[in-house]
């Protein structure tokens, strides 16, 4: 898999510069476990296909909490009972969408954690149709869903599933379930891509191209 921050930049040749650290092996994997991939070469494999894209959902508004007392309570956009994006997060997720278009990725399927902010998240990518998924929920709520190892092997089987017809899928999720099933933590905002079935992970700051790329950040 490879680790990335969410992205900005809508011009291909801006991530030449940027190095990803890349280890192919077994799953999971540890991110100490690296080798070095460019940029560039990371775009090249997307728009060729056949990898799975996993997100954590975009920045959110720390002053508020999940209040979850019941099933179904995680899908509530009140932000009085569930954390909820910010608008820099809004933000951000749209120059996602833009830089994955401009970049000429092909997105087939994009899965979603039915809670708010990851369903918000991956609409506001824009790439296609959303399809929820208690797969990939948060394992603050694992309870409703046979535990946390339950949904870790729920989600290593997605995050392993081949896309289909040279297309990449696309997941919405947390960051405490990729730590869980596959040993990277990612912050607000970063994803980790996986060409199934190896495992090999990437490390590098979508966020850095913003500064290269300005105006496709707005």
């Amino acid at each position: 898999m490879y680790h990335f921050r969410m992205g900005f930049c809508c011009k291909p040749q801006v991530l030449s510069g940027i190095a990803c650290h890349v280890a192919v092996g077994g799953h999971p994997v540890r991110a100490q476990d690296t080798a070095v991939l460019t940029g560039k070469a990371l775009v090249q494999e997307l728009r060729a296909g056949r990898y799975n894209v996993y997100f954590r959902h975009a920045a959110t508004n720390w002053s508020q909490s999940d209040h979850i007392r019941e099933a179904g309570d995680w899908t509530s956009c009140d932000p009085s009972q569930v954390r909820q994006l910010s608008d820099e997060g809004r933000r951000s997720a749209r120059a996602v969408g833009r830089a994955m278009r401009a970049l000429k990725i092909p997105v087939g399927r994009i899965l979603a954690s039915p809670y708010c902010r990851t369903v918000d998240t991956a609409k506001l990518i824009n790439l296609g149709r959303v399809e929820t998924t208690t797969d990939i929920a948060n394992l603050r709520v694992a309870a409703y869903f046979s535990g946390r190892d339950a949904i870790a092997k729920c989600a290593q089987a997605r995050l392993t599933t081949p896309p289909v017809n040279s297309m990449n899928t696309v997941l919405v999720a947390h960051g405490n379930v990729a730590r869980h099933a596959t040993q990277v933590y990612a912050d607000e905002g970063e994803g980790i891509v996986f060409r199934p079935p190896k495992g090999t992970v990437s490390l590098s700051s979508w966020a850095g191209w913003r500064r290269h790329n300005g105006a496709a950040g707005k």
